[in-house]
């Protein structure tokens, strides 16, 4: 199971080729969204067409969502790291989720969730292919 970041997804919606090369590549392993990745991504929409046309893109992948103890454990880091590291809410809840399906996070956004403990991240293909 390969749980994607947001970034990651929409070079996936932008058919950006490196991108593209490597889900491929992957075959038939099962591809997980956070459901705040999912919103995140409706939420860049600037039309309804374009709105539908992503949430097609969406059905080929299994929607995960964090339990009560994973969103509470989100709460902590989310109040002990903003101020010191800038993590954000999604960041927090996303990046928590990953830790509790025991899971790397495979994103180009390291930075942002640095401050999230036995989170890990991977960077899952060279952006400038």
């Amino acid at each position: 199971m390969i749980l994607l970041d947001t970034d990651v997804v929409i070079d996936l919606i932008r058919q950006h080729p490196p991108a593209l090369a490597w889900l491929e590549s992957l075959g038939d392993e099962k591809i997980l969204l956070s459901g705040f990745t999912v919103m995140e991504i409706i939420q860049g929409c600037r039309t309804k067409a374009e709105q539908e046309r992503t949430e097609r893109q969406m059905d080929g992948y299994v929607i995960v969502w964090p339990s009560e103890e994973t969103c509470a454990t989100a709460l902590l880091a989310f109040s002990r790291y903003r101020l010191s590291h800038g993590i954000g809410i999604l960041d927090a809840l996303i990046g928590q989720l990953a830790v509790a399906l025991n899971l790397p996070l495979h994103t180009f956004n390291q930075k942002h969730y640095a401050a999230i403990p036995g989170l890990k991240t991977v960077q899952p293909y060279n952006k400038e292919s």
